[in-house]
């Protein structure tokens, strides 16, 4: 955080200059401008393969289905009862930030993520900043709706868009994972800006019983561990002998996987739990709020509805993790950390305000006066009391 601190000062002092010093010495860049132009981005299109613009098309499509569903469940209402009109209106942000890392992998899938639910909700200006930016991520920031595109990222690019500069527009919330820094960056500059949650280390907890299929499973948690060296996995199971196969099948799998190096490394943390029973399985994950939460067991269903702390649910044999993390349509920017407890993942929620009004007749003033007197007496506050006195006076 003190790093996170110095790097946020000299940006909003600085501005442009210190964008431009830090992506230089953390990205070993040197950038003449930040911005993404439109020739960029035909380029951009060019170089991309035919097939990767329709797997982007596809998943963009399944992620705005989802999106305009979760829009359908935030409406605008109004009250009117005894001389009073009280309301609901469901306002867009105007503006917005995405944040989509550069890291390990290129993640176009996340710009996707990021972007789509917030052009649904109606959000007027969306800008997009990611280091050293691919391709692919021009192309999937393009595709998802983005405004603007820079090539910028870590502690400066927060900084950038929480505050403004010369060429960075100011946003009023920023969205999206990163590093411990990004996080800790979002986390400095929340309350002169919002964020959406703190996304911390990629994270899968597995339930499984007797009869689950070990290959799969192992599959699965190969998938997330190759995030990162941090990444947290569980294993709960009732079966040791399910345990037994499965610790033999990852090592089997990942001879043969591109990212074994990172995968080792976040293997040797892999925690696993034998159990009595499935219902003490929910126990334990319903303590950890996972990030991913694949259930793994027979009649899933009838436990499904019992958890209540994940990010998201995986259901049955064939839901692949993978498939929430590129295009099934859920989104994919989930809470950790145990943060599943007390907020869920990204969605048009984050893109909207909602605000209420009122309208108190003379009647309605009538009604509610006495009561308002009563309460500002026992808090003590005699102005309050007065503004209403005055009223029914």
């Amino acid at each position: 955080m003190k790093i996170v601190k110095k790097i946020i000062e000299e940006v909003k002092t600085n501005g442009d200059k210190a964008i431009r010093y830090y992506t230089k010495k953390f990205d070993r860049i040197d950038l003449d401008n930040f911005i993404v132009t439109k020739y960029e981005i035909k380029k951009a299109y060019e170089s991309v393969d035919k097939d990767t613009i329709k797997a982007l098309e596809f998943a963009k499509k399944n992620i705005e289905e989802f999106a305009k569903k979760q829009k359908q469940q935030f409406k605008d209402f109004k009250i009117k009862k005894n001389g009073m009109i009280l309301g609901q209106k469901c306002v867009p942000i105007e503006k917005i930030g995405a944040y989509i890392p550069g890291g390990n992998y290129p993640l176009p899938s996340t710009a996707l993520m990021c972007i789509v639910p917030a052009r649904v909700a109606g959000v007027k200006e969306i800008i997009t900043c990611s280091p050293k930016i691919k391709t692919e991520t021009i192309v999937a920031a393009d595709i998802a709706g983005a405004d603007k595109i820079f090539k910028i990222g870590g502690i400066q690019a927060i900084a950038a868009m929480a505050y403004g500069t010369k060429s960075i527009p100011k946003v009023d919330k920023i969205v999206g994972p990163g590093n411990i820094y990004v996080t800790a960056a979002k986390k400095a500059v929340y309350g002169d800006c919002g964020i959406d949650l703190p996304a911390g280390p990629s994270e899968i907890l597995v339930i499984a019983d007797e009869k689950a299929d070990y290959k799969l499973i192992s599959a699965d948690i190969l998938a997330q561990l190759e995030h990162a060296v941090d990444t947290r996995a569980f294993l709960v199971s009732n079966s040791g002998e399910l345990i037994k196969k499965i610790k033999i099948e990852l090592r089997k799998q990942l001879k043969n996987l591109g990212t074994k190096e990172i995968i080792n490394k976040s293997l040797r943390k892999l925690e696993v739990k034998l159990v009595k029973n499935i219902q003490d399985s929910i126990k334990i994950a319903d303590e950890i709020a996972p990030e991913h939460l694949s259930l793994q067991i027979k009649n899933p269903e009838k436990y499904a509805d019992k958890l209540k702390n994940y990010g998201s649910l995986f259901i049955g044999k064939y839901s692949a993790i993978a498939f929430g993390d590129y295009c099934s349509g859920t989104n994919h920017v989930l809470p950790t950390g145990g943060s599943a407890k007390y907020t869920g993942g990204l969605s048009v929620k984050d893109f909207v305000k909602f605000q209420t009004f009122q309208k108190i007749s003379k009647n309605g003033a009538k009604k509610l006066g006495p009561t308002t007197v009563k309460l500002s007496k026992v808090e003590g506050l005699t102005a309050h009391k007065r503004s209403v006195e005055i009223r029914l006076s």
